[in-house]
């Protein structure tokens, strides 16, 4: 816990108005009088605050409620844990009775100017005498009051202290030693009038002290030495550098008003360069700067203020400028012809050295050679490069030459530089150094060359292991012949190929596929070696590229669709893993010609085709076989179940609501249905007929419709014999429960007879719409049990036809029956039933146009 002493310092008393305004200067207290470094200064009354340099003013607008107003300054050092308090005392001035005027009086009005001197000047450097008064301040207010007068600030209390004071009683400011303005250019003081007591009648006076600049400080470049580079053969008037000086003086004045000129130049001929007196920039004077004759001159330059009069002051610097190269000497060889000699077959060999001279500056763009060859190297066998070091053209063979061909090469190599020529003034074009080599080649005994040294052998994908895909042979170059020998292969490379060691043969060793491993990059080069009856080698390289194969079947990518009542064709779309041109164009065939004279393909693009109907076929599932033959030929059969139902959205068609129609096999299926029909007829005709026993195989009974003449709904019965059907099951009998609307049943009993309910005149099918979806309720029968049912029949209607067709014809009708007591449902009686195979009743789902056009017409709408 830090305690600090506290105790009363001193009591202060200000007169003030009984009305003051906010940030009223109060008075001043001086309290370093109390304590000499205080950290933290307050006043225990908010309405008052208190400065550093103990002026207090007034926080916002108050009257003195009562003649005298107390409040107490609060000083802190923490350091040195010491508190003070000063007691202040406000109290209210006497107001002056006013004098009485006449009328005839003349009304004086003074306005209060605010007191203080213009600002002090005092010369900078100033001999004196001292203390040297400067100003005078004073108040108007010491003709009512004791003024005495005190300040505070720069050169008073603070940095430098005691370079001025003021008298306590007349307000002169004086100064006790010369100043340097560089150092203080000027200074801010606060000047105080205040009453015995404390109080001040005036607002504090800030004064400025100017220090007037003395010519003391001598002009300075920026630089001890500034370096400059102008290349050489400038025109003259172009800028070279600039150099800065500065002066410490008053800115603005002569004293800082500086003008540079050359002193001299080394080395002493005719002057290059100029100097600008006022901005201190040298460009070129002299027409031609040759750095072959002087590579760099020194200038001695000088600075002076006081704008170069004599009597001002100076400095003197130095500038160097070099002169930068430039490309106006071409180089040349020195040597005009060269020999050398080289074996034949070697390659990557120097065989020779030229050099050239350059007096440009060594080591620039200027004098870097370039070299190339002119004429002789049509089949670029030679290359001739720069040694950077020596400056030197390098002549290397970078083929090799057959000695049988040619026995001497003759060369023509030039040089050049590497920066591009710069003409000087006046002088002449510059030509090309050319030099002539003449190359002996020497013949040596060579080993078997491969023609060509790259062989490509393009494989088609999955080729057989064993396949021929090409031959390499190398010859001799003495003889020209491949008699005697050898090839193969060295270890270390991909085992695609071989190559038979007599006669150069190329078979695969693998089957070679894009999609496996390191074959995916499609190519492999193979290095072959031949070998010839001396020993010597040759090399040559195989390169072994897989060319796409057609190795893929196109695929149909989905095979299941629904097709609804508005028969929209169906897009049908291949993919093929193999690449061009054994891809895409695809072409699509229905294989089976049943199907194909009901289905349709026609072309999109090159991946996809439409297929579509040809005609008003019936609703049902349809497996349609589809061929698909690809670019290069080969054929992916697939097959595209398409499920044709009575819908108006794919969402709502069920695929357990439709029956399958196997069409790839409706040719024999119409031929077995329509047997028994045929059979029929045959017996009907001719009455007299034997009956035929035939074994039929199962199949759907399409054609066995109840004939109506019926063509406009009959009227509403509700007959209590006919039993509503509630629920279906799969086996027995099958109902469709159709609201208000009369319903046709087939329902097959113990006695295989077939029992039909006539309500109104008419019957209808068990097909409805509900909602704009027709909704179907199919029972299925095998064609073997219709076949059960119908041929005792057909039995007894020949039986009937050998007799007196007038008596019994009306057994051919339906009959009627009375009502014998509630039945059960349709459900309970299918479950009852013995019968476990499935119906055979799938042609109700799909109805012929006519027929479907009459239930339409039969419903209740």
């Amino acid at each position: 816990v830090l305690s600090l002493s506290c105790e009363a310092c001193k009591k202060v008393v200000f007169h003030v108005p009984s009305e003051l305004e906010a940030d009223t200067l109060v008075g001043r207290v001086d309290l370093k009088e109390c304590l000499q470094s205080a950290e933290f200064i307050s006043s225990s009354d908010g309405n008052f605050k208190v400065l550093e340099d103990g002026s207090v003013y007034t926080t916002s607008a108050l009257s003195l409620s009562a003649e005298k107003k107390t409040f107490t300054i609060l000083l802190k050092d923490i350091q040195e844990q010491v508190q003070k308090k000063i007691h202040v005392d406000l109290v209210e001035e006497e107001k002056k009775t006013p004098k009485t005027r006449h009328a005839r009086d003349t009304v004086l009005k003074r306005t209060k100017r605010r007191w203080g001197p213009i600002p002090s000047v005092m010369i900078e450097n100033s001999l004196g005498p001292f203390p040297l008064q400067i100003q005078q301040v004073q108040s108007d207010t010491a003709q009512n009051y004791t003024i005495y007068y005190s300040a505070s600030g720069p050169g008073i209390d603070q940095d430098p202290k005691g370079l001025f004071y003021i008298e306590r009683e007349t307000g002169n400011i004086f100064a006790t030693r010369a100043v340097d303005r560089e150092q203080y250019p000027s200074f801010q003081i606060i000047c105080f009038a205040t009453t015995p007591d404390g109080y001040s009648p005036e607002v504090p006076l800030v004064h400025t002290i100017r220090i007037e600049d003395d010519n003391d400080n001598a002009p300075y470049f920026t630089q001890d030495l500034f370096e400059f580079c102008v290349p050489e053969n400038s025109r003259p008037g172009v800028v070279v550098g600039q150099v800065i000086a500065e002066d410490r003086d008053e800115p603005y004045t002569l004293h800082t008003t500086l003008k540079y000129r050359i002193v001299s130049q080394t080395p002493p001929i005719t002057p290059a360069f100029s100097l600008h007196g006022d901005t201190g920039v040298i460009s070129v004077l002299l027409p031609q700067l040759d750095r072959e004759l002087v590579p760099s001159y020194t200038l001695l330059v000088e600075v002076r203020d006081m704008a170069g009069q004599p009597f001002g002051l100076c400095t003197t610097g130095t500038v160097v400028v070099k002169i930068e190269d430039t490309n106006d000497n071409a180089p040349s060889f020195k040597q005009l012809q060269y020999e050398t000699r080289v074996e034949e077959n070697r390659v990557n060999v120097e065989i020779l050295r030229v050099s050239v001279v350059d007096l440009d500056e060594p080591g620039s763009p200027g004098s870097g050679a370039v070299y190339e060859i002119i004429r002789g190297n049509d089949d670029q066998a030679f290359e001739i490069t720069t040694d950077k070091n020596t400056n030197e053209g390098i002549l290397c063979v970078v083929k090799g030459l057959d000695y049988e061909t040619a026995k001497q090469r003759i060369l023509v190599i030039g040089v050049n530089n590497e920066a591009p020529y710069v003409l000087a003034p006046h002088s002449q074009q510059v030509s090309q150094s050319t030099s002539t080599v003449t190359v002996h080649v020497l013949d040596m005994d060579e080993g078997p060359v491969f023609k060509p040294c790259l062989l490509r052998l393009d494989v088609k994908e999955c080729e057989d292991i064993g396949t021929a895909i090409g031959r390499y042979v190398a010859e001799d170059p003495e003889t020209g012949n491949s008699e005697g020998i050898r090839y193969r292969i060295p270890p270390g490379q991909c085992n695609w190929i071989n190559i038979d060691d007599r006669s150069g043969e190329v078979r695969t060793v693998r089957v070679l596929d894009r999609d496996l491993g390191e074959m995916r990059r499609g190519q492999c080069n193979v290095t072959v070696l031949a070998i010839d009856r001396n020993g010597k080698t040759g090399t040559g390289t195989i390169q072994v590229c897989i060319v796409p194969g057609n190795k893929n079947f196109p695929r149909i990518t989905q095979t299941d669709y629904i097709m609804c009542r508005d028969r929209k064709p169906i897009c049908l779309t291949a993919e093929d893993g193999d690449e061009a041109p054994y891809s895409a164009p695809f072409v699509y065939r229905i294989t089976d010609r049943n199907l194909a004279s009901m289905w349709k393909l026609t072309p999109h693009d090159d991946n996809s085709w439409y297929l579509s109907p040809k005609s008003d076929i019936p609703y049902g599932i349809y497996e349609i076989p589809v061929s698909v033959i690809d670019n290069g030929g080969k054929i992916g059969e697939n097959t595209i179940r398409v499920n044709l139902c009575d819908c108006a959205f794919p969402q709502l068609c069920s695929p357990a609501s439709l029956p399958t129609v196997y069409m790839h096999i409706q040719g024999k299926a119409y031929g077995i249905l329509s047997f028994p029909i045929v059979i029929l007829i045959t017996i009907c005709g001719c009455c007299g007929a034997g009956v035929m026993h035939r074994q039929v195989t199962d199949d759907c009974a399409n054609h066995n419709l109840i004939i109506s003449n019926t063509e406009a709904p009959g009227e509403e019965v509700m007959d209590h014999n006919i039993i509503p059907l509630q629920n279906t099951c799969d086996q027995g009998g099958y109902g469709v429960k159709t609201g208000e609307q009369q319903t046709f049943e087939m329902v097959k009993g113990q006695g295989h007879t077939l029992e039909s309910v006539k309500g109104g005149g008419h019957q209808t099918l068990g097909s409805v719409k509900g909602g704009g979806q027709t909704m179907m309720d199919t029972c299925r029968y095998s064609y073997s049990e219709w076949h059960n049912f119908t041929h005792p029949r057909l039995g007894e209607k020949v039986h009937l036809c050998r007799q007196d067709e007038e008596q019994k014809h009306s057994e051919d009708y339906l009959l009627s029956y009375n009502y014998e007591g509630k039945g059960s449902l349709a459900g309970s009686v299918g479950c009852c039933s013995d019968q476990h195979e499935e119906e055979a009743l799938d042609f109700l789902d799909q109805l012929e146009p006519k027929f479907r056009t009459l239930a339409e017409t039969c419903i209740k709408r």
